[in-house]
């Protein structure tokens, strides 16, 4: 891809994370495809995924969840703590609450299913490489079920209840992952998430929920 000057633009760097080699064959095969992302490594597990990252650091890390030696929720967790400049995007079988919300909380920057459409795999990357948060349409209904069954009481974590009165006093992203020691990109999928539960879609509007709902300690 070029520039109008003629200079070439960088290609977007992944790391595939899966046990399964049909899957990493099939990814592989397809992002060979493209002509802005590059393929730089792949990995069996999360073990492997963490040496990977700090081998070749991809600018996106394509991970799945259920995998032996260490699962995508701990490899996720640590490349968020130690591998900032590597955005995670998961992609998986699994559309469960628990799930979805365990990698977010990790630190994760999306969250895609293995059905999604290859096309909609490229544009997650991305996405994710763009600063975006892409979620897979069944992933974000199942939180917004979740929502509507604990309408009257949303269930929020620790860590996303400090989050969000810190938004209520008005604070940016950047403010409050330094206030909280975390990293920003760990604010942004804590936002992600409760976003989803509440049902809101903006900072403004989890702000006017919290101050109707939340008290500080």
């Amino acid at each position: 891809m070029t520039t109008g000057s003629g200079a070439t633009e960088a290609k977007v760097r992944v790391l595939i994370v899966d046990d399964h080699v049909i899957v990493r064959s099939g990814l592989e095969q397809f992002l060979a495809t493209t002509t802005d992302i590059e393929l730089v490594a792949t990995a069996a597990n999360g073990i492997e995924a963490l040496a990977r990252v700090e081998e070749f650091e991809p600018d996106v890390v394509l991970m799945d969840l259920s995998m032996p030696e260490m699962d995508g929720i701990e490899a996720t967790r640590q490349i968020a703590e130690h591998h900032p400049s590597s955005r995670v995007l998961v992609l998986t079988s699994f559309s469960d609450q628990t799930r979805i919300i365990d990698a977010l909380e990790a630190g994760a920057d999306g969250y895609l299913l293995k059905h999604a459409d290859p096309d909609d795999i490229a544009d997650g990357i991305r996405a994710v490489h763009a600063g975006g948060s892409p979620l897979d349409p069944k992933a974000a209904r199942t939180l917004l079920e979740s929502r509507r069954t604990n309408h009257s009481a949303p269930q929020l974590t620790d860590r996303e209840r400090e989050v969000l009165l810190l938004v209520r006093e008005g604070l940016a992203n950047k403010q409050i992952a330094r206030r909280l020691g975390i990293a920003e990109r760990t604010v942004k999928a804590h936002l992600t998430s409760v976003f989803q539960r509440l049902g809101v879609t903006d900072r403004t509007q989890a702000a006017l929920w919290a101050s109707e709902h939340l008290r500080a300690d």
